[in-house]
């Protein structure tokens, strides 16, 4: 049966290539047509199935049962697959909308389902509906709607919220939407008493399998922890990404436009604001408004209060300001602008909004400096800035206030920022900024106000403009640590033990860093900070500064000549590539309230699971440029076939948590949305990089990939996968995960 084994790997690969034309699909023709066509036709199922099929025969043929555990981790595979396609035979899905106090008792179905309605063999009516909000705030933090089910005369009561459904004999409802008036909500209804219990048997098969492989003497991972001699390294360097390394030049020395003193515009922005649905430090929306402007935090020497103080008091002048950072080359030409920033009086002339046009073609620079336009005229007519709170609401000076509202309090909002705008223009600081502290004062009386610390501390984070110089840091040293070490590994020698310590110890202050920062964001958003880009890549920056000063503790023996001195440049070059990632996304870093869905502590779980995967990956991806690097200076190194044994190592927990981290998001999914896999493009390309890679792990069966230099340089064209999986679905596919 030697048939089988390139049977069952070929069938694989004509998966992966038909999960990737799928995606191609989706763009050229929507998703339904990928769905239909591609991820749910016939052919791909007798794909899987005869994959299945084949690689359980073939698993036979080699005797892999005797290895139970090795057995027991591919047969859940089987089973999750038995799983999905009893749900796609058997199960229906559809969507039942209830208002008050109207009963309904069938539901439309899908586009994808085979039938036109979907009856539901009960009645079902809702009986209230709400929407909780997050306190002091008109941000939702959950919808909540109340049903009473009658079944042949007896009656159940039930709840639906987000991440929170309600199940009657194998019928699950879960939260969609509700209706603008809030009188009636639409259920996701889902019938699968099979297929859900199926998969999740899967799930857990997989999760036992692959915690037991770990304890298991006799497996490929064991004995590359006995060819290293115990020591678990991980290794080398990154060339895909070199930034400019030096300085930007010092801006012009034109005159600054004027703006408060540095003590008055504290003290404006020490107020509390209603901004991105909570109450938080005007400081805050003053950072955000001038790095959305900027680019940066700061702006020709002045901080971000005084630019936004600037801009509130002394507009004229700053309208001709060239500090708005405009991209495109086309929509600089619209502008009529030469360098990279524009002045706001660029975008109008001769009568007429210049970007209007390309706003009508759909350019997307155009858009994103039109937001910038729109942003300025919302915080310079002080829409933005609701800084009072009335009756349970947070109002700006310009808006009208609800009837009812007391004269002392109405006569205070319309006054005081006016008199406040008065001392500024006569110059007496003093006075404004006691002003200033008698709103604060004012503002303290209002219900769900953050704690004084918290109020504090997120001031105190707003001034941590750490990312940009410890990104060029990390990288520069990782860089240089790279083509040190690279030389020393080729002559055969090492770093010496008193220059890998301090390295190591630096390693270990910045995760501790990294650890304080993480720290301070979790608790002044009251939540875990893995909510977008932003977080999701400083989080990735500390899994990495905590393996590398783990790997690099343990690793360091006197008998190693190699190894240790590997880790830090990998530590180092992964720390600032994220740390730069994260200042690229840094124009929209806010806290914000987490939407409901994403409040389901599953969420946690499934990114820190993905992003520690991803770092092992990157790992991985460096070992193999380093190996290339010593194959073009001596191609017999021992070192090349020692780095291939370390990345085989970091592979097995790197795909392990990778698996893990797609089937617990597939739980959280089946939670929330009713349905555990839904073909979107983030699902999908997670599951081709799972594939991808699963096959570094079968070096046994795939005989070319025991080659050293063709195992690396799979690793490193593999990790273009985990790239695009997590970037260019972002940028290029979107979908319901667009937010990460």
């Amino acid at each position: 049966m030697r048939i089988l084994r390139p049977l069952s790997f070929s069938l694989m690969g004509v998966i992966i290539l038909l999960l990737i034309a799928g995606s191609v699909v989706e763009q050229l023709f929507g998703t339904d047509a990928a769905v239909r066509y591609v991820y749910t036709a016939p052919w791909t199922i007798v794909l899987w199935t005869g994959a299945a099929l084949s690689g359980m025969a073939y698993l036979l043929t080699e005797r892999v049962y005797k290895q139970w555990v090795t057995a027991l981790l591919h047969f859940s595979f089987v089973v999750i697959l038995g799983g999905a396609l009893t749900t796609h035979l058997y199960g229906r899905q559809g969507e039942v909308h209830l208002r008050l106090p109207e009963a309904s008792a069938s539901a439309a179905a899908d586009a994808e389902a085979d039938t036109a309605s979907l009856a539901l063999p009960f009645g079902i009516r809702l009986t209230d509906f709400s929407v909780e909000y997050y306190p002091g705030t008109h941000a939702p933090m959950d919808y909540i709607s109340r049903l009473e089910v009658t079944d042949n005369g007896l009656t159940t009561q039930g709840q639906v919220s987000m991440n929170h459904i309600f199940s009657y004999r194998h019928w699950r409802f879960y939260q969609s939407r509700y209706d603008t008036d809030g009188l009636g909500t639409t259920l996701r209804v889902s019938y699968d008493p099979w297929g859900i219990g199926i998969t999740y048997t899967g799930y857990a098969l997989l999760l036992l399998s692959m915690l037991l492989f770990f304890l298991q003497k006799r497996t490929r991972f064991r004995s590359l922890l006995r060819q290293l001699r115990g020591q678990t390294v991980a290794a080398v360097a990154v060339l895909l990404f070199i930034a400019p390394l030096t300085a930007k030049a010092a801006d012009g020395a034109a005159a600054l436009p004027p703006t408060l003193n540095r003590q008055t515009a504290a003290e404006l922005c020490n107020l509390y604001v209603y901004y991105n649905d909570r109450v938080c430090p005007l400081q805050t929306l003053a950072r955000d408004f001038t790095v959305k402007l900027c680019g940066k935090p700061s702006y020709r020497g002045l901080t971000a209060e005084e630019v936004f103080c600037g801009w509130l008091f002394f507009y004229d002048q700053w309208a001709q300001e060239p500090c708005i950072k405009i991209k495109g080359k086309a929509t600089r030409r619209t502008l009529g602008i030469e360098g990279k920033f524009a002045c706001l009086n660029d975008f109008t002339g001769a009568g007429r909004y210049k970007l209007q046009p390309a706003l009508m073609n759909g350019d997307k620079d155009a858009r994103a400096a039109d937001e910038k336009f729109r942003l300025v005229s919302m915080v310079c007519t002080a829409s933005m800035l609701r800084i009072y709170p009335v009756d349970g609401s947070w109002y700006s000076w310009v808006n009208a206030l609800p009837e009812g509202t007391p004269f002392e309090d109405w006569q205070f909002v319309k006054g005081s920022m006016e008199y406040v705008s008065l001392c500024i223009a006569r110059n007496a600081n003093g006075e404004a900024q006691q002003s200033l502290r008698k709103i604060r004062a004012w503002q303290q009386h209002a219900d769900s106000l953050p704690t004084e610390w918290r109020f504090r501390a997120e001031k105190f984070y707003n001034s941590l403009n750490f990312v940009r110089p410890l990104a060029m840091g990390c990288a520069t040293l990782g860089l240089v640590l790279f083509f040190v070490c690279s030389l020393l590994l080729a002559r055969g020698r090492r770093l010496d033990t008193w220059m890998h310590f301090t390295l190591t110890g630096l390693m270990a202050a910045l995760f501790v860093f990294l650890t304080g920062v993480l720290a301070l964001r979790w608790m002044i958003s009251g939540h875990v900070p893995l909510s977008n880009g932003h977080e999701t890549m400083q989080f990735l920056a500390w899994v990495s500064a905590l393996l590398t000063t783990v790997f690099s503790l343990g690793a360091a023996r006197p008998d190693s000549a190699a190894q240790p001195q590997l880790i830090l440049p990998f530590g180092f070059l992964v720390c600032g590539m994220t740390l730069m990632v994260s200042m690229m996304s840094s124009a929209n870093p806010q806290i914000t309230n987490l939407m409901p869905v994403l409040q389901s502590p599953l969420l946690t779980v499934h990114v820190v699971v993905i992003m520690l995967a991803y770092c092992l990956l990157a790992f991985v991806m460096l070992n193999g440029l380093t190996a290339g690097i010593l194959w073009l200076h001596d191609r017999t190194s021992p070192q090349i076939k020692r780095l291939q044994l370390i990345s085989q190592l970091l592979l097995y927990p790197a795909v392990f948590c990778l698996t893990i981290g797609i089937f617990i998001g597939a739980v959280w999914a089946n939670i929330s949305w009713g349905r555990y896999w839904g073909w979107d493009p983030k699902e999908v390309w997670a599951l081709i990089t799972m594939l991808v890679y699963a096959a570094l792990l079968h070096t046994g069966s795939l005989r070319f990939l025991r080659r050293p230099m063709v195992f690396h340089l799979y690793s490193v064209v593999a990790f273009l996968f985990v790239l695009f999986t997590y970037f260019g679905v972002n940028f290029i596919l979107g979908g319901l995960h667009s937010y990460a």
